[in-house]
């Protein structure tokens, strides 16, 4: 049976402009028509946005959890329930984040996660997103010394055996003895290789960007840091215009001047806001436990409940979208931190409002209130 929804007097986000009153038409998940005046509607369903904001659902490619779910739990139940947890905040994809863990420990953990993949109802998975092992020891952030391992070639590839080609994102550190044979491993296989975790000098990242690595990881966390004599990953990603910065937008990771700065000197094509969100965010009761270890929110940012080091964020994407506005980003130019830029990392159709396009959308109101969700034409709320 076919399915037809029409979305009346919308503020339609695209990447460059928003359309004022506009009808938004739906048939069988995907937009069919954009038109400033409503013709006849017989046979269809209307609904009425009230001058509310229609733009791409969100996608987030970093994250560890939420809801009290997440990859590190080792079962497809907790996918799935991720999935659909994320599809209700408005999130219509997603990379699983694996902690930095021993190579074997890593290869059995994908074992148990891959087979679920392609099963799940809400948020779609694009693939995992390997947080590790190949980091450096001297910026390990949260991350657990033991569980650091040397870079080896064999190693990465019976993890990568193990996910059955499902991995997305690598991150590592560039400059650690004997990575550039993951890293060529990673660019014929289409990973995409991220610099995180790293303390390579701005020279080092020079050479990464010519073997492949064409993004940092959560830009300015974890990574070498800015100064007049040595700029870093942190300096090397803001000057280079063919390098992408993932961006925690949440204001606490990052300074929101910086992410000001971030907006002024790099293309809005070349910048992605992602969560990092840890396990226990929005779960309502405790205890709250991300990588086998207690954390405790304060001022906004889950930390390690031993010595307070910084674990990861609570945030949510509509946050982070928020977030992106207070911080001097035009609505198109949140919407395409949020959504489009991700999408076009992985040559998705969705991403953008546009004709033949899925329809994962979000009906935001005028303060930037989630009203409702689709997907694939879907409503999720």
């Amino acid at each position: 049976m076919t399915q037809r929804t029409v979305i009346d007097n919308a503020r339609i986000i695209t990447p460059s402009a928003i359309l004022e009153n506009t009808s938004l038409w739906i048939e069988d998940g995907r937009i069919v028509q954009m038109s400033p005046a409503l013709p006849s509607t017989d046979g269809w369903e209307l609904i009425d946005a009230k001058n509310a904001y229609v733009l791409p659902a969100w996608i987030d490619l970093h994250l560890h959890g939420m809801g009290g779910f997440g990859p590190e739990q080792g079962t497809p139940q907790a996918l799935l329930e991720l999935s659909c947890i994320l599809a209700r905040q408005g999130v219509s994809a997603f990379c699983p984040t694996l902690y930095c863990a021993q190579p074997a420990k890593m290869a059995s953990l994908l074992g148990q996660l891959t087979p679920i993949i392609g099963q799940e109802t809400g948020a779609k998975i694009l693939g995992f997103h390997l947080e590790g092992p190949f980091i450096s020891p001297q910026k390990p952030g949260v991350m657990k010394s033991q569980d650091i391992a040397p870079a080896n070639l064999k190693d990465f590839q019976q993890i990568y055996d193990a996910s059955e080609g499902k991995i997305a994102i690598i991150t590592l550190a560039p400059e650690i003895p004997n990575i550039d044979p993951i890293i060529k491993f990673c660019t014929q296989h289409r990973i995409r290789v991220q610099a995180g975790h790293t303390n390579a000098t701005y020279e080092q990242m020079q050479t990464a960007f010519e073997k492949g690595v064409r993004r940092v990881t959560h830009w300015g966390n974890a990574m070498s840091g800015l100064h007049q004599r040595a700029p870093g990953v942190f300096g090397a990603a803001l000057i280079n215009n063919d390098i992408s910065c993932e961006v925690i937008a949440d204001g606490k990771h990052v300074h929101p001047a910086l992410l000001t700065l971030l907006r002024k000197v790099k293309p809005i094509s070349q910048i992605t806001a992602i969560t990092d969100a840890l396990r226990p965010t929005q779960q309502l009761k405790g205890p709250f436990i991300a990588n086998d270890e207690e954390v405790v929110l304060l001022d906004g940012v889950w930390k390690r409940k031993t010595d307070e080091v910084t674990a990861g964020s609570a945030l949510t994407m509509q946050a982070a979208f928020k977030q992106l506005l207070h911080a001097g980003y035009s609505l198109p130019e949140a919407s395409c931190c949020t959504s489009t830029n991700a999408a076009r990392l992985f040559n998705l159709p969705q991403g953008k409002i546009d004709i033949n396009a899925p329809a994962d959308l979000l009906l935001v109101s005028q303060d930037y209130q989630l009203q409702q969700v689709w997907l694939n034409g879907r409503p999720i709320m």
